[in-house]
């Protein structure tokens, strides 16, 4: 298959099976970095709505950069990987104090912003200033694995590398953009994980992994990660006046810079018994005052967690207690958030 050929089909594949997304017909830095950074680790069904909503409240680098955190944090909610939040706020100060509000298209000033890496650098380059910059996606990665026998580690640099070299002699040099964006909606829509399409495929002819049936094979598979178990134990008390203290997560850890209630984190499930010691460092919480027990499983990448909700009766109060009907408007992670209603 020649380079030529390849780019060629690619192109009109492209400009007649495209996504219809709102940021396609864009070149605006801005729209084209918002889109892509919800878009990591997100799937475009669930990302879509959290753009909208993000672009409706910030339309621009500005608004951006005078947003409250918290507030940020709230559209963010239940979109996870909350340090993508936190990086555009400190990305969009850093552009308009440093670039006027200008948003710089060069690939070289990107990758100098928060949160910015080699991918959403290039994306932003190609679309936006015709940069001949490939993107290297999970769908990317896929694609020219099956495509080519490429036979490094799923997200490994050797793998990566081996794309970039390939992908520099196949990029369009006039149409840089729509050929990075072809590659990953092919890679989604006809060279898919499970369900895919060879059927349908353009370059099912040329593809080393169709002809030796090595489609389930490839990408090589990363060694399985091991699962971390936690036991988080959230402390929840009621006060007289219809009050629960919260308090910021700052450490770096899952969900920083958002809300939760006072937590103990155990090594176990812990019965009543055990909290009298265990919950000491809440100096008032008592386990006689237990007027209720939750319990949720939920799980991330590489995290297990057992939540469990220990809501109880007090007379304690201070400056960090708010209304339980005031408790929405904190951004709280997903599971906290969902047993709010439990909680009234």
């Amino acid at each position: 298959m020649s380079i030529k050929n390849f780019t060629k089909k690619l192109l009109v594949w492209y400009d007649l099976n495209k996504r219809d997304l709102p940021w396609r017909n864009s070149i605006n830095p801005y729209i084209i970095w918002v889109s892509e950074i919800i878009l990591q680790q997100t799937r475009i069904e669930q990302g879509l709505p959290y753009f909208k909503k993000f672009i409706n409240k910030y339309p621009n680098v500005f608004e951006l950069s005078r947003a409250n955190l918290d507030e940020l944090m709230n559209i963010w909610q239940g979109l996870g990987y909350y340090s993508r939040a936190t990086n555009m706020h400190k990305a969009s100060k850093i552009i308009v104090q440093e670039f006027s509000g200008d948003f710089p298209v060069s690939y070289e000033s990107l990758v100098k912003l928060p949160g910015i890496g080699d991918y959403t650098a290039s994306a932003i380059s190609s679309i936006c200033n015709n940069e001949c910059k490939i993107v290297v996606d999970g769908n990317v990665m896929r694609l020219f694995s099956r495509l080519f026998d490429l036979r490094k580690e799923v997200n490994s640099i050797g793998l990566k590398n081996q794309i970039k070299f390939i992908g520099d002699k196949l990029i369009s040099k006039s149409k840089p953009g729509d050929f990075n964006q072809a590659l990953m909606d092919f890679g989604s829509m006809v060279c898919s994980p499970k369900n895919y399409k060879c059927g349908n495929c353009i370059f099912s002819k040329d593809c080393i992994a169709f002809k030796n049936n090595t489609i389930d094979l490839l990408p090589v598979k990363k060694a399985k990660v091991m699962i971390k178990t936690r036991y988080f134990n959230y402390l929840i008390g009621l006060s007289n006046n219809d009050k629960v203290k919260i308090i910021k997560r700052n450490k770096k850890d899952i969900w920083q810079d958002l809300y939760e209630f006072p937590l103990v984190e155990t090594n176990h499930e812990i019965d009543i018994s055990e909290t009298g010691k265990k919950f000491k460092k809440i100096s008032y919480f008592n386990s006689k005052k237990v007027i209720k027990k939750l319990t949720i499983n939920h799980k991330l990448t590489h995290q297990n967690l057992n939540i469990y909700f220990w809501i109880f009766k007090t007379n304690f109060e201070d400056k960090n207690c708010i209304k339980i009907n005031d408790l929405e408007s904190y951004p709280f992670p997903k599971p906290l958030f969902e047993i709010i209603s439990q909680i009234k």
